[in-house]
């Protein structure tokens, strides 16, 4: 009987070491892969239920794409909400400038849910523009195959029926490149707009923002650029104005010669 009530008690104690296992910090993550290639023609689910592609939403523009769940109990909808705030204080739009998508990650969900997350953001949003806004379902497959591009890692935890995911958004080239990822809950406006000149390669953003990206410092841990990259845009905004100066100077001066020329 000793023997019984010992192997129950060593059972039970089991359970909880094994359910326990799941380790979310290790199951969820981001493996950096930068310039990886997502698949743009696999066909997704709208929130009206039309089917459409990545090819088709970004339309030769860049595209935010941030991995969520559209029923999340936790913070894809701060992390959605955070995004917006970024994207409506920054200078490009959405549907003209690029592509914003909420890429559900689980494939249980439908377009109801996707619809429930846009109704969402613009009730909390009225400002935000009626296109270039999207929530996207899909298979568990096809949902696969752009996270595992991207080097996204989730999984769904049994324990407590739901999935481990990191908050973060990726910044997709026209071409469906990985150009950057955004991490944390509230990308700031400047990082947000920073990220989109990079990954338009030109579609967006001017050519002075281009090399001016080429000196910028941006840090991999945070997903954020160093203050390095205002020190850089102070810098090229009092050469310009130096600049712009000088050019006023000489021209005026070359007036004075003239006035003083015609006055003999």
């Amino acid at each position: 009987m000793r023997r019984v009530v010992l192997l129950f008690l060593l059972a039970c104690l089991a359970v909880p070491g094994s359910v326990h296992a799941f380790d979310p910090f290790q199951a969820a993550g981001i493996d950096e892969k930068p310039g990886a290639a997502v698949p743009l023609d696999l066909a997704f689910t709208q929130a009206d239920g039309t089917r459409t592609t990545l090819r088709a939403i970004a339309d030769g523009r860049p595209i935010l794409l941030a991995p969520v769940l559209h029923r999340c109990p936790n913070i894809c909808g701060v992390t959605l909400s955070g995004l917006m705030q970024a994207v409506l204080a920054q200078t490009y739009r959405p549907g003209t400038d690029f592509a914003l998508v909420a890429f559900g990650i689980a494939p249980e969900e439908g377009p109801d849910a996707a619809a429930g997350s846009l109704r969402e953001l613009r009730l909390r949003f009225p400002r935000l523009p009626e296109t270039g806004v999207h929530a996207l379902t899909g298979t568990k497959s096809d949902i696969r195959a752009v996270t595992d591009a991207l080097g996204y890692r989730y999984q769904w935890d049994e324990r407590i029926g739901e999935y481990a995911h990191v908050a973060a958004v990726a910044a997709l080239t026209p071409d469906g490149r990985l150009s950057r990822w955004l991490y944390g809950l509230a990308p700031t406006p400047d990082d947000v707009q920073l990220a989109l000149t990079e990954a338009g390669e030109g579609t967006i953003g001017s050519l002075a923002e281009k090399l001016l990206l080429l000196c910028y410092h941006y840090d991999p841990e945070t997903g954020r650029y160093s203050p390095l990259v205002w020190a850089a845009l102070r810098l090229a905004g009092g050469l310009t104005v130096g600049a712009g100066g000088l050019a006023l100077a000489i021209a005026f001066r070359r007036e004075r010669r003239k006035a003083r020329g015609a006055g003999r």
